[in-house]
């Protein structure tokens, strides 16, 4: 979609998609008000196949896989042995194959750890990155008609476009429905919607408080410290790489690190480089900076990621401009378990002794 008049490349990690058409505020409110289409096509597609497919993933991630109901999206996690995060997945099965979408310059990385881990197992993965790409169609996508909609009992089927195959799955995204379709469906799709591009759309996730991994996380990042713990984990399947750092920090601990929205100055004509120090005051360095954008509404705003020990009143520095935190994950995330010592559990001492 970058030959559509007045699209402008976005920089890393989104190049090879449209950062704007040349209009980024009309751009975020009709994101807000009705369909809308982004091309995300940067985007890595992994597609699984063979019978084993969902239960070797289920042993493999976070996520409970299963029995996913065909047509249905999950998040899930792949962690490494010490609970950090390494790929974030969303997926879901049509019946015969899963399609999972992650971020851009990770597919390949996915793909060598999926086949490492194939054995005698009957599972076939590729990366189709390139060949496939992700499109999402903000706002509901309708269930028939249209230019565009699901097929098949409960969406199970791919979406049909102009009664041919060009979009091979589909999604639910948080903003919208997410299409992974062949490069022509993009063009098609562009001619029957408007369209915007990603800054538009990081500036509509950032306003959510939804972190965006690699950019928003690096590599000691835990599920925990970015609200990932809801969406992605399932707490109560089976055993997995990195679930003992999990269950420890879930039932017992707190993580060290924690997610916050930031309101930046708006008086500062510039937004905070990402990976730029957050600040105290007096020079203090609690944490860093992640995604930041200029909301047609809010104004300058972004994500970081801060120590759990910071004050959540606290007004930080982020990249030297000043920024009031709001708390997304709270400082005393995770330690569900309480132990209570009750009194009358402990019996009383013999008659003529005294309990030291």
């Amino acid at each position: 979609m970058l030959d559509i008049n007045g699209a402008v490349e976005a920089e890393w990690p989104d190049e090879g998609v449209a950062a704007h058409y040349g209009d980024p505020v009309r751009e975020q409110r009709a994101l807000t008000e009705g369909q809308v289409l982004v091309d995300r096509a940067n985007r890595g597609v992994v597609k699984v196949t063979g019978p084993d497919r969902l239960s070797w993933l289920h042993s493999l991630t976070s996520q409970h896989l299963e029995r996913i109901a065909p047509g249905s999206t999950e998040q899930a996690l792949v962690l490494s042995p010490q609970g950090h995060l390494e790929h974030h997945l969303t997926l879901t099965d049509d019946g015969t194959a899963t399609w999972i979408h992650v971020e851009p310059h990770t597919a390949k990385s996915l793909a060598g750890y999926l086949n490492s881990m194939r054995f005698m197992l009957r599972v076939e993965v590729a990366d189709l990155s390139g060949a496939l790409g992700v499109l999402t169609l903000a706002g509901p996508l309708p269930a028939e008609g249209g230019v565009i909609s699901r097929t098949g009992a409960g969406g199970a089927r791919p979406a049909m476009l102009d009664g041919d195959g060009a979009v091979a799955a589909v999604l639910d995204g948080p903003f919208g429905t997410d299409l992974i379709a062949a490069p022509d469906a993009a063009a098609r799709l562009a001619a029957a919607y408007p369209v915007a591009g990603l800054w538009a759309f990081e500036a509509a996730r950032i306003a959510a408080r939804v972190a965006r991994p690699w950019l928003d996380t690096d590599h000691k990042t835990l599920p925990h410290e970015v609200g990932l713990i809801e969406t992605a984990v399932h707490l109560n399947k089976g055993c997995y790489r990195g679930q003992e750092t999990v269950a420890r920090i879930h039932n017992l601990g707190h993580p060290p690190r924690r997610l916050v929205f930031l309101h930046l100055d708006g008086s500062v004509d510039r937004l905070p480089a990402h990976g730029a120090p957050l600040t105290l005051a007096d020079g203090t360095q609690v944490g860093f900076v992640g995604s930041a954008a200029r909301h047609f509404e809010l104004g300058p705003i972004g994500l970081g990621l801060v120590k759990r020990s910071v004050d959540p009143g606290a007004t930080l520095l982020a990249d030297g401009i000043a920024a009031a935190q709001e708390v997304i994950v709270a400082p005393d995330a995770g330690g569900n378990v309480k132990v209570t010592l009750r009194r009358d559990s402990v019996p009383p001492p013999p008659a003529g002794r005294r309990m030291l």
